[in-house]
């Protein structure tokens, strides 16, 4: 069974998502918005992919805080963790956020808060996972 990790600081917004993912989408769900163990998780190779909030806003590492972006540029700079797929997951989303956010940070995709459409959420993230015939 595939894994998701949902890197997401509000507890209604993760819960909401596990059930979605783990009801519609038959997968299996962590949740932590703790930087260290979002790092260890992803080279531990425990999840597929991560859903990761773009506005975290109790997260630190390493003394500073740090957002969404910041964790994915770090996830996507580190050879071990450079393909794990990651979703930025926004409530902010104006036209060309998007683009920039991709951009800045190196995902892979992105959806909008709320989730209103739960099958394109779980299909857009089904689509992202790595298969195993690669």
């Amino acid at each position: 069974m595939k894994t998701v990790l949902i890197v997401e600081d509000d507890l209604i917004n993760a819960r909401v998502f596990s059930k979605i993912l783990s009801k519609r989408g038959g997968l299996g769900v962590k949740h932590t918005e703790n930087v260290e163990e979002v790092i260890k998780i992803a080279q531990s190779g425990e999840a597929d992919l991560i859903l990761m909030d773009v506005s975290l806003s109790r997260s630190v590492y390493q003394g500073k805080s740090v957002d969404g972006i910041k964790i994915t540029q770090m996830l996507k700079s580190d050879p071990k963790t450079a393909n794990l797929p990651v979703i930025l997951v926004t409530a902010h989303a104006m036209e060309g956020d998007r683009e920039n956010f991709l951009k800045q940070s190196g995902a892979d995709g992105y959806i909008s808060k709320p989730v209103v459409d739960h099958q394109q959420f779980v299909d857009q993230i089904i689509a992202l996972l790595p298969t195993d015939d690669h």
